[in-house]
């Protein structure tokens, strides 16, 4: 293959920021349990199957971090679309809690690895972090924190939706039009800075 591949990480961080706008508006009560079919939907066919998508291409591109991300926040999706259609009503709140706070763990080393990106992208993942170890919480019996999850996500998703839009409207412009934040370009290894 020649010439230069698209970028897929806008793609995935809309597949993402839209879904979880939509769920976190139920967490955070500003709608009940009855819109939750459209989450679903939205889950299947944006956040989910747009970022796997999104992962495949990313790693096709060599990018180890895109890859694990896309591919595992589109497969979060998709289990909770499958968990909220068939398992909702069987499965204990206790073990949900686990659920969301093992994809708490699983977020907060992925945004220790961002801390050699761009700030945009540290935000996305330290306010994700939050809203699961709050959800989590909330599942755990302390209702006030699934509210307070769903607050925290709204500011995840709109981080995220910043990012997306940034990467699209700056590489269509040619040049920084919506700011990133700074970026540490020091490779990690030492060993690629004579590369």
């Amino acid at each position: 293959m020649t010439g230069k591949l698209a970028n897929p990480g806008p793609l995935g961080l809309a597949g993402f920021a839209f879904t979880t706008w939509m769920l976190s508006m139920i967490n955070a009560g500003w709608f009940d349990a009855k819109a939750l079919g459209m989450v679903i939907a939205l889950a299947m066919a944006y956040g989910g199957t747009a970022q796997m998508v999104a992962g495949v291409l990313e790693f096709r591109k060599g990018n180890t971090f895109g890859t694990v991300a896309f591919f595992s926040y589109g497969a979060f999706w998709w289990s909770f679309a499958l968990f909220a259609h068939y398992f909702g009503a069987t499965v204990p709140a206790a073990f949900i809690g686990w659920y969301l706070f093992v994809w708490g763990i699983f977020t907060f080393y992925m945004w220790i690895a961002t801390l050699k990106n761009n700030m945009a992208l540290q935000l996305v993942f330290l306010a994700l972090w939050i809203t699961f170890i709050l959800l989590a919480i909330g599942a755990w019996g302390v209702a006030s924190m699934t509210t307070l999850g769903g607050y925290v996500g709204l500011i995840t998703a709109i981080l995220a939706f910043y990012l997306s839009a940034a990467e699209v409207i700056n590489e269509s412009f040619g040049r920084t039009v919506l700011p990133l934040g700074p970026f540490n370009k020091t490779p990690a290894n030492p060993a690629q800075q004579s590369a």
